[in-house]
C-alpha cells in the first residue's frame, strides 16, 4: 500500500519509515475510523502495509455489535502474541494496539487477558494515537485510554492527503454523527460510543470538498444514528441531516450522496423532502425496524410501533416513489413468541424490502436485554432466522430481477474477476457487473442497461457513448 512521503512526515530526514497494519472489524464507521487512524499516523513516519508480518505497529480496530466480538479479538491477539515473540527473538520490536468498541468495553481487562497488548484506545480518542505511541517509545509499560474526552476528536484530525484519497477510490465514507441517546435494550453503542454528537457543518463541507477534489464521486454519510444529526453551521444555526444533504449537493464533482444508519424516530419532514428534491441523494434508504411486534418493540425500547413504521414508509414512498427500502431485523429477542415472530414476517411482506440484514439475538454484556430470564433456545432462534431470511432473499431476488431491461447510472469502483470486467454500484446500491468494460470507466459514472438480475447482483452492458462523468 501507499507509503508516506517526506513532505508529510516529521520524522528525522533519512530515518526509515515505520510500518503500520490496521485490521478493521465491523461497521462502515470503523472503515472510516481506520482510514483516519492511518492519516494521523502518517506524519509520524508510519506507512501502511498489507500484512501484519511487515508491521512495526499492528492496530485492531474492533466492533462490538456482532456475536462473540470480544472473543474473536482475543483469539486474534493470541496469534499476534506469537508474531510479537518471533520478532523479539530476532531483535525486532512490534507494538500491538486495540482500538474501537471492544477496546472501549474491555478496558483494563484487555491488557490483563492479553499482556502482549501495548495500547487499548476507545473510539473517541484515536486522534491521540501519535501521543500514545510516543509514550510507548519512551518506555511506557502500556496505555489504556477509554474515557470519553471533552474535546471532539474530529476537530483534531487533519484532512487526508490527496494522493491517499485517490488511492482509496471513487467512493468514501464521511462520519457526520457519532453516539446514540436511544438506549435500545439490545445495543452497546451508548456505552461504547457515548451520547449523540454532531460535527459542525463547515468542517463536513470542507472534508467533502476535499474528497470531491481528490476524485471521490460518491459519499456515504455515517452515524450510529445518522438522521439524528443536528450540527451548527457557520452562523450558529442548527442544521438537520436534510439541510446538510442540500449543502453537500452543491459541491461540484460530488455526484452521489447516501447515508446510514437511520432510526425511524428521527426521519423528519425535511429529510423526507430531501429524498424528493435532491437529485444527488440516492433512492435507497436503510431504515431498521428490528421487529414487527409492538410488544417486542416496546421491550426493545425502540419507541416506535409497527404501524407508525409502516405509515412512515408510506410517506417516504409518496415523496420518492422509486425508493428502495432496506432494514435490520433481530430474531429471537427475549420473550419473543411465535405470534410475535409472525408479526415480523407480516411486516416484511407488507414493506417488500430490496435488501435487509437479519440476525439472531445474542446478549451483549451490560445491556438490559442480556439480563432477561426468558432467553430463547438457539434452535428456536435459528429456525426463525431461516424463515425470515428465506422471505427477505425472495424479496431481494424479485427486486433485482425487476431491474432487468432498465437503464441506470452505475459508478464503477471495483475491478471484477474476469478480464476487462468492471463492477460498480447502481443507485440502489446493487453490485453491477459489466464485461468488456473500457478501463477508462473505472472511477466514473456510466449508463448501463441491465440484462439480468440475480440474488446478490446485476449484470449489464454499457450504453454506447453514455459516460456521465469525466
Amino acid at each position: 500500500m501507499e507509503g508516506t512521503g517526506p513532505e508529510s512526515s516529521d520524522r528525522p530526514t533519512g530515518a526509515p519509515a515505520r510500518k503500520i497494519f490496521i485490521k478493521t472489524y465491523g461497521c462502515q464507521m470503523n472503515v472510516y475510523d481506520s482510514a483516519r487512524m492511518a492519516d494521523v499516523m502518517a506524519p509520524k513516519g508510519y506507512a501502511e502495509v498489507d500484512t501484519p508480518e511487515e508491521a512495526d505497529f499492528i492496530l485492531l480496530n474492533t466492533c462490538h455489535i456482532r456475536e462473540k466480538a470480544a472473543e474473536k479479538v482475543y483469539s486474534e491477539l493470541g496469534r499476534l502474541r506469537l508474531l510479537k515473540e518471533e520478532k523479539a527473538a530476532r531483535g525486532e520490536r512490534l507494538m500491538i494496539g486495540v482500538a474501537g468498541c471492544v477496546a472501549q468495553a474491555e478496558g483494563e481487562e484487555m491488557r490483563r487477558r492479553a499482556p502482549a497488548v501495548d495500547l487499548v484506545v476507545g473510539p473517541q480518542t484515536y486522534h491521540r494515537l501519535p501521543e500514545y505511541v510516543a509514550r510507548l517509545d519512551n518506555g511506557s509499560p502500556g496505555i489504556v485510554e477509554t474515557e470519553f474526552p471533552v474535546e471532539a476528536k474530529f476537530e483534531s484530525l487533519s484532512m487526508a492527503e490527496t494522493r491517499k484519497t485517490l488511492a482509496r477510490g471513487a467512493t468514501a465514507f464521511l462520519t457526520v454523527q457519532e453516539g446514540c441517546d436511544k438506549f435500545c435494550a439490545f445495543c452497546v453503542v451508548p456505552y461504547t460510543r457515548g451520547g449523540e454528537y454532531s460535527r459542525p457543518v463547515t468542517r463536513l463541507l470542507d472534508e467533502a470538498k476535499a474528497l470531491a477534489d481528490a476524485g471521490v464521486r460518491e459519499i456515504t454519510l455515517l452515524g450510529q444514528n445518522v438522521n439524528a444529526y443536528h450540527g451548527e453551521d457557520d452562523a450558529g444555526r442548527d442544521t438537520t441531516l436534510g439541510g446538510l444533504i442540500r449543502r453537500l449537493a452543491e459541491i461540484s464533482g460530488l455526484e452521489r450522496i447516501r447515508y446510514t444508519t437511520s432510526h425511524p424516530r428521527d426521519m423528519d419532514d425535511e429529510l423526507i423532502a430531501a429524498h424528493a428534491e435532491v437529485d444527488k441523494l440516492m433512492p435507497y434508504l436503510h431504515l431498521p425496524v428490528q421487529a414487527g411486534s409492538d410488544r417486542i418493540l416496546k421491550a426493545m425500547n425502540r419507541k416506535h410501533t409497527a404501524e407508525s413504521y409502516l405509515r412512515l414508509i408510506e410517506r417516504i414512498r409518496a415523496a420518492r416513489p422509486d425508493i428502495a427500502m432496506s432494514g435490520d431485523f433481530i430474531v429471537g429477542f427475549p420473550g419473543e413468541t411465535e405470534e410475535d415472530f409472525q408479526a415480523t414476517l407480516d411486516l416484511v411482506s407488507e414493506v417488500k424490502y430490496a435488501q435487509a440484514y437479519s440476525f439472531k439475538y445474542s446478549p451483549r454484556p451490560g445491556t438490559p436485554a442480556a439480563t432477561e430470564e426468558d432467553q430463547l433456545a438457539e434452535e428456536v432462534k435459528s429456525e426463525r432466522l431461516q424463515r425470515l431470511q428465506a422471505l427477505l432473499n425472495e424479496q431481494q431476488l424479485a427486486f433485482n430481477r425487476a431491474c432487468a431491461g432498465r437503464s441506470m447510472p452505475v459508478l464503477f469502483d471495483r475491478r471484477g474477476r474476469g478480464e476487462a470486467q468492471l463492477v460498480g454500484r447502481s443507485p440502489y446500491l446493487q453490485s453491477v457487473h459489466v464485461d468488456d468494460a473500457p478501463e477508462e470507466l473505472f472511477g466514473r459514472l456510466a449508463e448501463v442497461v441491465i440484462d439480468e438480475g440475480h440474488a446478490n447482483s446485476l449484470r449489464g452492458r454499457i450504453v454506447e457513448k453514455a459516460v456521465l462523468t469525466a
